[in-house]
C-alpha cells in the first residue's frame, strides 16, 4: 500500500520565477552559441560557435522582463510589428546596460567596435533583424510554452520507499511523470 504525502488534491502549479529564468537562460544561451557559429560560419566553417557564462544572467533576466512586457502590449492589443519593434528597443537598452555595468569591471565578453553601425562598441545596429528575430522567437515559442508548463508534485510513501513524484505538463500531450527515490 501506499499513501501520498498530503490528504489533499495534488493541484498543478506553475514554474517558480527561478525555474523560469533558467529555462530561459538556458534555452538563449544555447541559441548565441548556435548563432555565433552561424555568423562566424564564413571564416570558421567548423561552425565553432561560443558564449559566456554571463549571458545566462543577461538572457535569462532580459526574456523574464520581456515575459511581463509582452504581456502589457498584448493585452493593449498592440500589432505584431509595435512589439517587435519595442522588444528589439528593449533589447538593445538591456544589452547595452549589462555592457557598460560589465566593461567598468572589464568583464564585457562582446565587442562590436570592428562592426560599421556600432555605438561605442556594446551595441550594434547590424544585429536589429536577429533581435528582432529572437524576441519573436521568444514571445511565440519560449514564453509562451514556459508560461504553459505546470508541475505536480506529492511525495509517496511504501513500506519499502519515499519516492518524490514529480509530473509535468504543457497542457498538450498530458502528463509526464518523473520518479525521483528520495535518499532516506
Amino acid at each position: 500500500t501506499s499513501t501520498t504525502h498530503s490528504d489533499h488534491p495534488i493541484t498543478p502549479t506553475p514554474l517558480s520565477p527561478l525555474a523560469q529564468l533558467y529555462i530561459y537562460g538556458l534555452h538563449w544561451c544555447l541559441c548565441e552559441v548556435a548563432f555565433t557559429a552561424a555568423w562566424d560560419w564564413w571564416h570558421l566553417p567548423q561552425l565553432a560557435g561560443h558564449t559566456s557564462l554571463w549571458a545566462l544572467l543577461i538572457y535569462s533576466s532580459a526574456i523574464f522582463f520581456m515575459e511581463g512586457l509582452s504581456a502589457r502590449l498584448q493585452q493593449k492589443h498592440c500589432p505584431l510589428p509595435v512589439r517587435l519593434t519595442v522588444y528589439t528597443l528593449f533589447i538593445y537598452l538591456w544589452e547595452f546596460s549589462w555592457g557598460f555595468l560589465l566593461r567598468l569591471f572589464g568583464a564585457c565578453p562582446w565587442d562590436y567596435s570592428e562592426l560599421r553601425y556600432n555605438f561605442i562598441g556594446l551595441v550594434t545596429l547590424e544585429y536589429a533583424v536577429p533581435w528582432a528575430l529572437a524576441a519573436l522567437i521568444a514571445e511565440k515559442h519560449v514564453i509562451r510554452n514556459t508560461l504553459k508548463i505546470r508541475l505536480r508534485i506529492a511525495i509517496i510513501i511504501t513500506e519499502k520507499q519515499f519516492i518524490c513524484l514529480i509530473t509535468a505538463t504543457t497542457g498538450k500531450n498530458g502528463w509526464h511523470n518523473t520518479k525521483i527515490p528520495a535518499l532516506v
